[in-house]
C-alpha cells in the first residue's frame, strides 16, 4: 500500500497548551480506493509546553458521535488532566470538522441517493479506526497509544480492539460500551424506556413546564408555525428537545429555554425562542449524526427499515396528541429528512441506508474475548443513550475489561468531571483501583 501523504504545521502556543496540526491523506473507500478518491484526515496534538521535549505517552481521544469532530481546547476540560501525563491527540472523525466534512453540498455531487448512500457507508467505525491507524503510522512512526472513547468513541474502541489490538496500550471508555451483538432494534427497545425516565425526571423537577409544553404543542398542532429558516415548527420537532435530557445540564437547560418562551395572543412563539429551537434541533453542525445514527449498529444481514420509528410507534405516550407531551431522546426519524433543512439533501441517501440489508461486521467477538489490552470503562445508571445492561454484558464478554457503574454522573460525566473520571479509569486499568458489581 502507498504510504499516506502527511502534513504537519508548525507548533502554535495557545496557552496553556501547545498545538500541532496534522493532516494525513487516505482513501474514502479502502476496498476500492479509486471509487471515491481521497480525503484528508485531520488530527490535532496537544501537549504541555513545558514537557514538549519529553517522550510522553500518547492518548488518542475518540469523540462521541457518529459525526463528531474532535473538541477544540477552549478553557479547561478533561484534557487538562490528561496533559499532566500524556501527549493528547484529538481526531476529527472522517466527514466532520477538517476531515473531509460531509454536508448538503457533498450530497449534490452524486447523481442518485443510492450512490450517495454507498459513499456514506464508508464513514462508519471501521473506516474511522483505519484513519486513526494511518495517523499513528504516518505521524507517530507506529508508536502504540492509549485511547479515551466518549460515547460513540466506545464503539470505536471495540472496533479498534477487534482490528488492531497491537496498536493499543490501554483503552478508557466513558459512557460508551455498546452491545456488540445488539441490533438497532434491540438498542431502542431498551433506550426508549430509559428516555421516558428522563422525561419523568424533568416533569418532577419542573411540573409547570409540562403544561407549558402541552400548550405549545396544541398551538403547533394547529399548523402554520415556521422556524426562522422556514422549516415547519411541528409537534414532533418540539418533541426532539428531549434529546439532551441525558446530559448533566439537560433538564435545567430545557427549563430555561421554556422560561424564555413569549407567545403572542395567537399562541405563536417568539422569534428568539424559535431560533433557539431551530439551532438545537437542526443538525446544521453535524448532519452525519442523523444520517448514520442507526447505521452504527448494523452488522451482517438485517431486514432493513427505520428501527427508531418502529419503536416509537410502540409507545402511545410519544404520540403527538398525547398529553402530557412525551419527549424523544437519541433517535432519528424518517420525517426529519423531509422537514429539517440541513437534512433534506440527505433524504434519498438516508432512505437507501435504511433499506440496506447487508452490512460488514464491526466487531470480532473471538478476538474481543481473548483481548489482553487493559480496558477500563465507566457506565452511568441513568444514561438514556447507552443501555447499562448491554454495556455490562459487553464488559463481561471482553477479556481484561472492567466497568465502573455509577449514578454520580449522566452521559457527559467526562465533560462534567473529567478530573475525577479519567484518573479513576487510569487507576482501574492499571490495577490501582478496583470495583465490584453485584
Amino acid at each position: 500500500m502507498t504510504e499516506p501523504l502527511r502534513t504537519t504545521d508548525a507548533p502554535l502556543d495557545v496557552p496553556p497548551v501547545r498545538v500541532r496540526d496534522h493532516r494525513v491523506t487516505v482513501p474514502v473507500d479502502r476496498a476500492d480506493p479509486s471509487r471515491f478518491g481521497e480525503i484528508e484526515v485531520f488530527a490535532r496534538e496537544l501537549v504541555d509546553p513545558t514537557r514538549d521535549g519529553e517522550d510522553l505517552p500518547l492518548l488518542l481521544f475518540l469523540q462521541g458521535g457518529p459525526g463528531g469532530m474532535g473538541p477544540r481546547p477552549l478553557g479547561g476540560g478533561w484534557w487538562s488532566t490528561a496533559l499532566r501525563t500524556h501527549r493528547v491527540v484529538l481526531l476529527d472523525q472522517r466527514g466532520t470538522g477538517r476531515s473531509g466534512r460531509v454536508d448538503g453540498r457533498t450530497m449534490a455531487r452524486f447523481a442518485t441517493g443510492t450512490q450517495a448512500a454507498e459513499y456514506l457507508a464508508c464513514f462508519r467505525a471501521d473506516a474511522v479506526v483505519e484513519d486513526a491507524e494511518a495517523v499513528r503510522h504516518a505521524v507517530y512512526g507506529g508508536r502504540r497509544w492509549a485511547t479515551l472513547g466518549q460515547s460513540y468513541g466506545g464503539f470505536l474502541t471495540l472496533t479498534y480492539l477487534s482490528r488492531h489490538p497491537e496498536a493499543l496500550t490501554a483503552c478508557y471508555v466513558t459512557g460508551g460500551l455498546p452491545g456488540t451483538r445488539a441490533t438497532a432494534e434491540d438498542v431502542y427497545a431498551r433506550t426508549f424506556p430509559r428516555q421516558a425516565a428522563r422525561d419523568a425526571a424533568f416533569a418532577r423537577r419542573y411540573p409547570d413546564d409540562v403544561a407549558r409544553l402541552g400548550a405549545l404543542a396544541d398551538r403547533l398542532a394547529a399548523g402554520d408555525v415556521r422556524l426562522p429558516d422556514g422549516d415547519p415548527f411541528t409537534v414532533r420537532r418540539l418533541q426532539t428537545l428531549g434529546m439532551p435530557l441525558g446530559m448533566s445540564t439537560g433538564v435545567d437547560g430545557l427549563h430555561w429555554l421554556l422560561d424564555t418562551l413569549d407567545a403572542d395572543a395567537d399562541g405563536v412563539p417568539d422569534d428568539a425562542f424559535a431560533l433557539a429551537v431551530q439551532t438545537q434541533t437542526g443538525f446544521d453542525a453535524n448532519p452525519l449524526y442523523a444520517v448514520l445514527q442507526e447505521a452504527i449498529y448494523h452488522q451482517d444481514e438485517r431486514a432493513g427499515g427505520w428501527a427508531a420509528q418502529a419503536e416509537r410507534e410502540r409507545h402511545p405516550g410519544l404520540a403527538e396528541t398525547a398529553r402530557p407531551l412525551g419527549l424523544t431522546g437519541e433517535a432519528v426519524f424518517p420525517w426529519m429528512f423531509a422537514e429539517v433543512r440541513a437534512l433534506r439533501p440527505f433524504q434519498e441517501a438516508a432512505e437507501a441506508l435504511a433499506a440496506r440489508t447487508s452490512w460488514p461486521a464491526l466487531y470480532d467477538h473471538d478476538r474481543l474475548a481473548a483481548n489482553e489490552v487493559p480496558v477500563a470503562a465507566v457506565q452511568y445508571v441513568h444514561d438514556p443513550y447507552v443501555d447499562l445492561d448491554l454495556a455490562t454484558g459487553t464488559a463481561d464478554a471482553v477479556g481484561n475489561a472492567q466497568v465502573w457503574v455509577t449514578n454520580e454522573y449522566l452521559h457527559d460525566g467526562l465533560r462534567a468531571a473529567g478530573d475525577v473520571v479519567l484518573p479513576r479509569l487510569v487507576d482501574l486499568a492499571a490495577g490501582r483501583w478496583s470495583v465490584t458489581r453485584g
